[in-house]
């Protein structure tokens, strides 16, 4: 065999290898899986805290009308995938393969995934430079199903999506008044005594008053709050004070708001804005009728 002879079976059997390696490579992909459930994860960031309890951070998630509307356009979006699926697994030539890893591929008992991030300083080296970079490292993980949050929005509803269970049961309530809630009631509350009207709105004597004192079980949420001269409030003490005609309690605004009750199957829905108003899960969406 002379050279030319070699070089022509070396280039076909490198032909015949990239040949064989295509081929195999169509195979696997052809057989592989093609389904990837859509998950819904959510990072929180705690860098710098300690005792992080993930469940605290959900509620306190769940609280934002917002994001209960982000979770109920994911259901409906769960759904839709299902379906997109299920009519191409109907349509496909290795239909009894595809029914089987298409129905592999659902995992509604971890759809909704909860994540903590740190965030840590690394450094680098070159040049005889040392510059530093951030990078999150995951801390934990919480897996939860649709009616896991249904269930767990229902208990936040019943405390009208105030606060989280843990500060709403806690017993140590006055620690709860941090300076952000205490701006918070001032700006509700547009600087005015709600009890004699007086309009201060450099904030300077005026105080954060628990309506129900806590003394009697009142918590620190915003309708148990009002802002108070000090006049009035040393005057009030522990007693429980009748709303005012100046006073609007966050209470009673809360009860005025239309509530939204979503079909079991959110993908029904009508299209409106629920942005502003509060969002109550479906009571049963576990399911969706394909």
């Amino acid at each position: 065999m002379n050279d030319t002879e070699v070089t022509i079976y070396v280039i076909a059997l490198v032909l015949v290898s990239f040949l064989i390696i295509w081929i195999v490579q169509m195979i696997v992909d052809v057989l592989k899986s093609p389904f990837h459930y859509p998950y819904f994860v959510e990072e929180f960031d705690v860098s710098g805290k300690r005792n992080v309890d993930i469940v605290e951070y959900i509620e306190d998630f769940l609280n934002n009308p917002v994001n209960r509307n982000r979770l109920i356009s994911h259901k409906r979006k769960i759904g839709e995938w299902k379906k997109e699926q299920q009519e191409y697994v109907d349509q496909c030539f290795l239909k009894k393969r595809r029914q089987r890893q298409f129905l592999e591929s659902i995992d509604d008992k971890h759809a909704f995934q909860f994540v903590t991030t740190r965030k840590q300083t690394r450094y680098r080296q070159q040049n005889y430079y040392r510059t530093s970079y951030a990078v999150h490292q995951e801390d934990d993980w919480l897996y939860v199903d649709w009616q896991w949050l249904v269930n767990k929005d229902r208990e936040l509803m019943a405390i009208n999506h105030e606060t989280t269970l843990k500060k709403y049961h806690s017993q140590k309530q006055r620690n709860l008044m941090t300076p952000q809630l205490r701006e918070e009631i001032m700006k509700r509350d547009n600087y005015t005594c709600q009890i004699c009207g007086k309009f201060m709105p450099d904030g300077v004597g005026l105080q954060i008053d628990h309506i129900v004192p806590v003394a009697k079980g009142g918590k620190t949420i915003p309708s148990n709050l009002q802002v108070l001269c000090s006049k009035c409030n040393a005057s009030k003490r522990d007693k429980i004070v009748p709303p005012s005609k100046v006073k609007i309690t966050h209470a009673e605004s809360v009860q005025r708001r239309p509530v939204v009750n979503f079909p079991d199957d959110p993908e029904e829905s009508e299209d409106q804005n629920t942005m502003q108003i509060p969002v109550v899960f479906p009571e049963d969406p576990d399911e969706f009728d394909w």
